[in-house]
This record gives C-alpha cells, structure tokens and sequence, in this order.
C-alpha cells in the first residue's frame, strides 16, 4: 500500500516538474506540454513537440488524457502488457499530436542527416528504410520560444542546416476563442532554406471521451459518403453512408481501423464529428485546407480520426493552415 501511494505520488510530482502551460476561457480548460529538448514531455522523433494536450475539460468532460500507461524504450510503437498498453517513446503522444513527413532521408548516407519539422534535424544511423516508431537522434532541435497568454500559447521553432539546404520558420498557435467551446490551432510555415519543401502533415487526434472505450454509442460522420478499400471487421464497426458506427464495445487488443475516402477537393469536407450519443460528449473538428487523406485508427483506450493536409513551399514562401475543434456536450 506504502509502495503503490509513493510511486503515485513520484508519478505526480515528475508530471508536475515537466513543462507546460494552462489556458482558460471560462468554458474550456486546458492543460499541454510545452517544447523543451532538455527536460520536456515529449522528446522523441516522430511527433511535433509543440501543442501537445494532455488534458481538456468542458462542460464536466474529459476530451484528452494519457492513453497508455507507461513507456518504454524499448517497445516499438506499442504494445499489450496485462491490463496495461505500453508506449514506445515515439508513439507516446498525447491530444491532437501532429506528425510531418520525413524530409531528406532518402538522400542521406548512414551517419547523415535529414529532417521532420516540429522535431529538427535528425541522423539516419544505417541503410534502413524510415521507421516513424524508431527513435532516431535528434541532433539539432533548432531554436525555439513559446509566449504564453492566459488564452493562447504561440511556438515558433527556427531550423536552418546549410548542409541540407533545408530551413524553415514554423509557427504554432494554440487559441480558445471567446468564452466557448471553440479551440484553434494555427499554423505557419515558412521556407527560410534553399531548397523546395513539399510535405503531408496530419493530426493523429488522441481522442479518449471520459476514458470511455470505442463501442455502439459513438457515432464519427462526414459530410461524404464514405468508401473504403478494407473497410473495418463488420463485427466490430460498419460504414453506413456518411458514418462509420461501432458494433461492439473494444476491448482487449481489438481495433478498428479504416481509410475514409470519398471526400473532395474543397475544404467543405475537412470536417469530422465524433460524438458519443450516450453522454452527449464529442467534437467537430473542421479545417480551412482541403484533405489529402482521411483515416480512422481506434483501440480500447483511443479514438483517433487522422486527417491529413499536404503543402509545397518554395524558397521565401510562406504557407498557412488552420484547424478548428469545437468540443459538443448535449
């Protein structure tokens, strides 16, 4: 008993020590990590470190929390322990963590250098195919600063490597709006280096309702109809038109897993409801970018509904994106 409450207390007092930043309008709260290659939460290669939530709350629910129960670095990507799913360093991401696509490393010799944006510049160690679970080296996280106002946290990350010829501005923000229950996150990125920049960038959405595990009350809808070339096991959820409903309650290792295609090239179709229709929590979330791809990827502990948004910056340009969340409680 002893041992189990000083562990727990350890737990919250490391999490306490990380840093991080708390926004309040009023009617949202949240809670995320702040980038810091030293001593941050999230220090791994895979993800961008800015903007990630740990905690929002409206209306008496929880929108985001910790999915798995522990890491460790030696698990790629993640695995079953008993009760407890274990996260490998690079997949132990939290709320709406975004990933970009690796830049360079096809080029790079073993012992070279390429480059994810949000991270910095990495080294390929070997010959090996790029593996987002493999925790590569970062060996340059370039410069960043956060301002933090009691409604908005702005990152910018400044990364320039004349060996590549890559660089780039790229800025984060992360704003409540008025009083309600809207939340955007605002990007810009810049080419600073010599060289064209053409990427994917999607948010993985690390969605966990009240702990609730995936089943027959949530509901994810789209205002297209949806195809899908594997569509889920239909003993576990079944396309139906605009959405896509859970047959069962997940447990255990099951998942869900399917490509939403169907959507056009306006950004009228970047727009994702889930909800459960139990406890009326849920969330839209909508863009001012078209999709390039739409997935959903769900377990017991998580529902992530993964759009992604792709871009091409030539040296000095700039280009801009925006999501919008707005969370529902009915």
């Amino acid at each position: 008993m002893r041992k189990g409450l000083l562990l727990l207390l350890t737990s919250v007092l490391a999490a306490a020590e990380l840093p991080q930043a708390e926004l309040s309008n009023g009617s949202l709260r949240v809670k995320l990590y702040l980038p810091d290659a030293a001593s941050g939460f999230y220090r791994a290669s895979r993800f961008d470190w800015s903007g990630m939530i740990y905690s929002l709350e409206y209306a008496g629910h929880r929108y985001y929390a910790p999915w798995f129960q522990r890491t460790d670095p030696k698990v790629h990507d993640f695995i079953y322990q008993g009760k407890e799913i274990v996260a490998g360093p690079c997949t132990a991401a939290t709320g709406p963590a975004e990933e970009f696509t690796e830049l360079g490393y096809d080029g790079a010799k073993p012992g070279g250098t390429f480059l994810k944006i949000g991270v910095g510049l990495l080294r390929r160690p070997d010959g090996a195919p790029y593996d987002r679970f493999k925790l590569y080296e970062v060996v340059d996280p370039g410069k960043w600063k956060t301002n933090v106002t009691p409604t908005a946290v702005e990152f910018t990350q400044q990364v320039n490597d004349p060996a590549t010829g890559y660089g780039y501005e790229y800025r984060k923000t992360v704003r409540l709006a008025g009083r309600g229950a809207d939340l955007a996150i605002e990007h810009s990125f810049r080419n600073t280096g010599r060289k064209p920049i053409s990427s994917r960038v999607y948010n993985h959405n690390f969605l966990v309702l009240d702990g609730q595990a995936p089943g027959p009350d949530v509901r994810i809808s789209v205002p297209f109809d949806i195809a899908s070339p594997k569509p889920p096991d239909a003993a576990m959820a079944e396309i139906r038109g605009k959405e896509i409903v859970y047959r069962k309650t997940l447990e255990g290792e099951e998942r869900v897993m399917t490509d939403m295609n169907g959507f056009g090239a306006a950004a009228a179709d970047y727009d994702v409801r889930v909800r459960n229709t139990r406890t009326g929590a849920g969330v839209r979330i909508t863009a001012d970018r078209p999709l390039a791809r739409l997935m959903l990827w769900s377990i017991r502990a998580v529902l992530s509904v993964e759009p992604f948004v792709e871009f091409a910056v030539n040296p000095g340009e700039t280009y801009t994106w925006k999501l919008n969340y707005r969370y529902l409680s009915e």
